[in-house]
């Protein structure tokens, strides 16, 4: 049985946009929807702390069972031929969804949501879970095109093979499935003592550094092109920094992936950074792709 698409949901607007994207995802993949509402229980739930301006009131606050019920109505609305599962769970919402991730394709969040649960935003959570989760994790945010897939591109950020290769089968995967290009995109950038090392000319080290680049990516490429002939695929090899360049990018596509090593530490320093970037300030839906290993 196919692992569903696991949603958080809390009745906010970005939440709301999570549940036609998730729906819209399933439809295109085959997969089952579920829809999960993490509460804190009434009698725990007073000594929480304030909520934001964000918030509803306390006493315009709906019930769990009315949050899921609503989510699930609007999921069928969109997707009737989903199957769609809900359900409303006591717990912090971080807790609760890193509970279901070992049973899902992909967690999704929106981009923010309704005030604090146990002192933790819902729209922090998608950077929170993408730390920790074992699967890969989605939090829709973006413009209205990048959100509603006009762009007909996905971008990965190509990082070493030991960190990249569940994101680049995630990402054939997501073009083939939408019949549509895939862009790979390489950032690198020259050592800085190589700046100051006149023995050697910049247009040679440049060279070498691209030359580097390109088989990187061949590496990459090599097998997984030949499971996904359909998919016209785009590499890109370009001197800078990786956050910025996938940032930029990013207003021209519908999906922006990348791939984070879990070891000891959750993700490395430089993965870190590109992933803060993108979660915080791409222009399209982002997803993490966990691989595991050895820090």
């Amino acid at each position: 049985m196919e692992r569903p698409l696991i949603v958080g949901v809390d009745g906010s607007a970005p939440s709301l946009l999570a549940i036609d994207w998730a729906v819209d995802e399933a439809a295109r993949l085959g997969l089952p929807l579920r829809l999960v509402h993490a509460f804190i229980p009434e009698e725990l739930d007073q000594g929480a702390p304030t909520r934001t301006a964000d918030s509803e009131p306390l006493s315009e606050r709906r019930s769990p069972e009315d949050v899921v019920a609503s989510a699930a109505a609007r999921a069928r609305r969109r997707g009737p031929d989903v199957k769609v599962d809900s359900e409303a769970v006591p717990g912090d919402v971080l807790s609760v969804l890193l509970a279901e991730d070992r049973h899902a394709s992909a967690l999704v969040t929106g981009s923010r949501g309704l005030g604090e649960l146990m002192g933790l935003l819902l729209g922090s959570v998608g950077p929170a879970l993408a730390v920790r989760a074992h699967c890969p994790v989605i939090v829709v945010r973006g413009d209205k095109a990048g959100l509603a897939g006009c762009h007909e591109r996905i971008l990965l950020g190509a990082g070493d093979p030991g960190t990249s290769g569940e994101a680049v089968r995630f990402a054939f995967r997501e073009a083939e499935a939408r019949g549509c290009v895939l862009d790979i995109v390489r950032a690198w950038r020259r050592p800085a003592r190589e700046t100051v090392d006149h023995s050697c000319p910049a247009a040679e080290a440049v060279r070498r550094h691209e030359a580097r680049a390109s088989a990187l990516l061949d590496t990459l490429l090599r097998d997984v092109v030949l499971d996904h002939p359909r998919v016209r695929v785009r590499s890109t090899t370009v001197e800078g920094s990786a956050r910025t360049q996938l940032v930029k990018r990013s207003a021209a596509a519908d999906l922006v992936i990348i791939g984070a090593r879990r070891g000891r530490s959750p993700l490395g320093v430089r993965t870190a950074r590109i992933a803060h970037a993108l979660l915080h300030h791409a222009q399209c839906p982002v997803v993490v792709v966990p691989l595991f290993g050895r820090s």
